[in-house]
């Protein structure tokens, strides 16, 4: 119940989406640990692990789940092995742009469902590549925007949201 938690804000998200506000975007920094892992990572696990489950539970519960899609995503992956000098109470882990993690609920994704495998190093991609641009053209497709339609004029040219090379709904993580 404390004002300016990510718990707070996942409750003022519930909250919004009952008012019919269409879009929300709730956020927790402080995961870009290049250092500190140790120290840090469990606190961060903690601080969102309940209350984004609670908000999934509430939105369910109040059958508003089927027409409400939830996102948890970075920026970007993270490496499985250290940066910088290794030692018990100081490392971190440095970016991976090829491999991320995303979790998705909600409007029509499957649930309890994993997609995508890498190596034992989490390093290279073995099974079921997604690009941005892919899970981008996903989460348009289930807000109901054709991601090829939707575009915008730049510098004298229509772009769209998942850029210029082709990108694919990923169909096999839909209910």
């Amino acid at each position: 119940r404390k004002p300016g938690t990510f718990a707070a804000n996942c409750l003022l998200a519930r909250r919004m989406v009952e008012r019919g506000v269409r879009t929300i975007q709730v956020f927790h920094r402080g995961w870009d640990q290049l250092g500190s892992l140790p120290r840090l990572f469990k606190f961060q696990c903690e601080d969102i692990d309940q209350p984004a489950a609670a908000l999934v539970k509430d939105l369910k519960r109040r059958g508003l789940l089927d027409e409400t899609l939830v996102v948890c995503g970075g920026k970007f992956g993270r490496t499985i092995y250290s940066q910088g000098a290794l030692s018990k109470d100081n490392h971190g882990r440095d970016h991976h742009g090829r491999c991320f993690t995303t979790w998705l609920a909600g409007a029509g994704i499957k649930q309890g469902f994993e997609y995508g495998k890498t190596d034992d190093y989490s390093y290279n991609i073995l099974e079921n590549p997604v690009h941005i641009r892919d899970l981008n053209a996903t989460i348009l497709n289930q807000l109901g925007v054709d991601h090829n339609r939707l575009t915008f004029r730049h510098q004298g040219l229509d772009q769209r949201l998942t850029g210029v090379e082709p990108a694919r709904v990923v169909t096999d993580i839909l209910a």
